[in-house]
């Protein structure tokens, strides 16, 4: 085997650093490849019917047909008790049933056995529940599903089973306000497992604010895979809020990666099931401390705010003045502007120009030609806003309607207001 001093020459092979650029160009695209491609799985539409699920049945008849009809049937019946329901004809109940949700069925000759959710529709079933059929609802709660499995944590970073668990959730009939972001473009930049570790509040203000949520809820899914192919092993931990509070926790085990789905699926209703006694014992409260409100100043900035609003304010009030007084000669002084005849000889007038700035390169030529400009005198940046509207002053040697027709002679597009110009190329 070759020492390690022999190995030094072959590191400053050309192929070898060919192949460290190759490597560095990949890395660029694994990294465009977290924003860009075909990612992110849409939430199912929320609706505020009533779904109750887990209803097992065991029926027979003298056909499999005639045994799942009956089962549909009494798991209306047994959903509608389990609803608080009050006691109502099977046909009627049957009418307020909108859907049947098949879980897991195994249909024989003459036997039905299955796992059925029963969807009730709320605006048929409402006036015999009463208030049960009134859901409060919390405050919008950000929803970051985050996946631990073979030692690393995912988000929105790829497509998972978690978040597709997410997404399949029907909340409309939770008390919780889930607000589930879809994981496409820069979601995967900006909702991270990073970010459920922070803590600053102005940080977690400016996400909450992406996505138009309060606070945010933290299911994480720690999945054990125990040989291919065989059992996962899957830890659930509910977490709330920027502090990260532990909310509660449980385990599930899927007997191989085709049960996968059923059991992230029983997981997100469990996590439905934690959050709605959180918000009833009053746990989901959102963070006083993310409402970050107005900054208030300090009394003695307050105070020089005030005192410069107040110069500005004499300093206006005595250019108003001045242009309401016949302005005498007076060498090189400057006079108060706009005005609309030429100042007096030898004197110039000092005049607002807003410049359209979409890039550096315009706001530089805009500058250097306005400098330019036969009888400008004096110019200065009052403000400058790349991709916007800079302003400037110049001082020139005559009315603002002479200063707009010189600019005009120099390729500009001038728009004349009373008290400002406004140019642009």
């Amino acid at each position: 085997m070759p020492d390690a001093l022999s190995l030094q020459p072959a590191l400053r092979r050309p192929g070898l650093i060919l192949a460290g650029i190759v490597s560095a160009c990949a890395l660029g695209a694994v990294v465009w490849a977290q924003v860009g491609g075909d990612r992110g799985i849409a939430a199912v539409a929320a609706s505020s019917d009533i779904e109750v699920s887990g209803i097992e049945v065991d029926e027979t008849a003298k056909t499999g047909s005639e045994a799942r009809e009956k089962a549909w049937d009494v798991a209306a019946r047994l959903a509608w008790k389990k609803i608080g329901g009050p006691s109502l004809p099977d046909s009627q109940i049957s009418g307020m049933v909108s859907a049947i949700v098949i879980e897991r069925e195994r249909l024989g000759p003459r036997r039905y056995i299955a796992t059925l959710g029963v969807v009730f529709d709320r605006s048929r079933a409402a006036p015999f529940l009463g208030e049960a059929g009134e859901v409060a609802r919390s405050a919008p709660l950000l929803v970051v599903p985050v996946t631990v499995s073979a030692g690393t944590e995912m988000v929105f970073e790829q497509r998972n089973p978690w978040q597709q668990a997410w997404a399949e959730f029907q909340a409309g009939t939770s008390p919780i306000n889930y607000v589930r972001p879809m994981g496409a473009g820069g979601d995967s930049l900006l909702v991270t497992y990073g970010q459920t570790g922070r803590r600053s509040r102005v940080w977690w203000r400016n996400v909450l604010d992406q996505f138009g949520a309060s606070d945010v809820l933290i299911p994480i899914a720690r999945l054990r895979y125990t040989y291919p192919g065989g059992p996962i092993e899957g830890t659930f931990t509910a977490r709330y809020g920027p502090d990260d509070v532990v909310l509660d926790s449980f385990t599930l085990q899927a007997e191989s990666p085709q049960k996968l789905p059923a059991m992230l699926s029983q997981a997100v209703v469990r996590f439905d099931g934690i959050f709605r006694q959180a918000l009833a014992d009053g746990k989901l409260k959102p963070d006083a401390t993310l409402n970050l409100g107005s900054p208030e100043l300090d009394p003695a900035i307050q105070r020089l705010v005030e005192l410069g609003r107040a110069l500005m304010e004499r300093d206006r009030a005595a250019r108003e003045g001045a242009n309401d007084r016949p302005t005498a000669e007076s060498g090189n002084a400057i006079t108060a502007a706009p005005v609309n005849t030429p100042p007096p000889d030898g004197s110039v007038a000092l005049y607002t120009v807003q410049v359209a700035t979409p890039d550096a390169a315009a706001f530089d030529g805009a500058i250097a030609s306005v400098r330019g400009t036969p009888g400008v005198r004096a110019t200065g940046v009052r403000s400058t806003a790349i991709g916007g509207t800079s302003v400037m002053t110049v001082s020139y040697a005559g009315s603002i309607t002479q200063l707009a027709e010189a600019l005009k002679a120099r390729g500009f597009t001038v728009r004349q207001g009373s008290t400002a110009l406004s140019i642009s190329r």
